[in-house]
């Protein structure tokens, strides 16, 4: 997915955000600042937004002598998240169909993104939780992923952020953790999930967790060392969070399920769906597409 000019403002917002969490001196926010807004001036916008970002928090990081502004964001998260655990996962089993609400509590944790919604309060996240299993996604979806997940062997699962991490180990639970390994950063960029995440949410005690290789808020191929390529080519189903991944992976050549929640208007108007949707996304090389004749690949109903 290319940079748009709508996402401009919205790197220079973020990287400000970032700044101000990387460094409290005024005149190392200036500096950082003054060379933030030269990048974005001479910005490729054929490059995905994720591979953007990626430059400008390492130059952030590089000039503020902070390797993670969010890490105590990311701490508060996960303790957040690990709290509701154990409240979320009765109301999950005692769903109608528990397979259903755990997509629904796994793509409702996306709200908790600080790259799109730096605002974000704890009572937006509480309440988001309490609606979440009743949040309207494409039934016909759910069950795609249900079969497709059913029939695996092995399923690449590709996080996004803290604290929504653990809302992924509740659909791994039932996804089937022994067939399951799940991705996560190489190194800190935003509040994007890392391995030390993953071991907060317990995931490592329960599922095979390797990291993707990048410091990117995406999941970018051409930085991923070749062991990460060769299972994400090999995973009989991929399922990739939020939407820094589905900005870098929607255009890859083979099939990836993506969970989202629609936070951005550029990715609405990609997605063809209001901002605040819940989303499920399948997406498929055109080829596949064609010899399905057209068949349904729209993530809502």
């Amino acid at each position: 997915m290319k940079t748009t000019l709508s996402c401009l403002p919205c790197f220079v917002r973020q990287s400000w955000e970032t700044v101000r969490l990387a460094t409290g001196i005024a005149a190392k926010q200036e500096k950082i600042m003054r060379r933030v807004l030269r990048m974005v001036g001479e910005m490729d916008l054929r490059l995905p937004p994720p591979l953007m970002a990626q430059r400008i928090h390492r130059v952030i990081r590089e000039e503020s002598g902070c390797d993670d502004p969010y890490r105590s964001i990311k701490n508060r998260h996960n303790r957040q998240m690990l709290r509701l655990y154990p409240q979320l996962r009765q109301q999950m089993e005692q769903a109608e169909d528990p397979f259903a609400a755990a997509v629904r509590l796994a793509i409702t944790g996306n709200i908790i993104d600080m790259g799109a919604t730096p605002d974000l309060q704890d009572d937006q996240v509480f309440r988001a939780m309490e609606q979440a299993t009743s949040a309207i996604i494409s039934t016909k979806m759910i069950e795609t992923i249900r079969q497709a997940a059913d029939n695996a062997q092995l399923i690449l699962y590709v996080a996004d952020n803290a604290g929504e991490i653990v809302l992924d180990r509740l659909l791994i639970e039932v996804l089937g953790p022994a067939k399951t390994t799940l991705v996560v950063k190489s190194k800190p960029i935003l509040n994007d999930a890392t391995y030390e995440d993953a071991v907060s949410a317990g995931l490592t005690e329960i599922v095979s967790v390797i990291e993707n290789g990048s410091d990117a808020p995406g999941t970018s191929l051409d930085d991923a060392p070749r062991s990460f390529r060769r299972i994400f080519n090999d995973a009989d189903v991929v399922i990739a969070k939020g939407q820094g991944n589905y900005e870098t992976l929607n255009d890859v050549s083979r099939p990836v399920f993506f969970l989202l929640w629609v936070k951005c208007p550029v990715l609405a108007a990609d997605l063809d769906c209001p901002v605040g949707t819940a989303v499920v996304h399948y997406s498929r090389p055109p080829a596949q597409i064609a010899a399905a004749n057209g068949g349904d690949v729209c993530h809502v109903e």
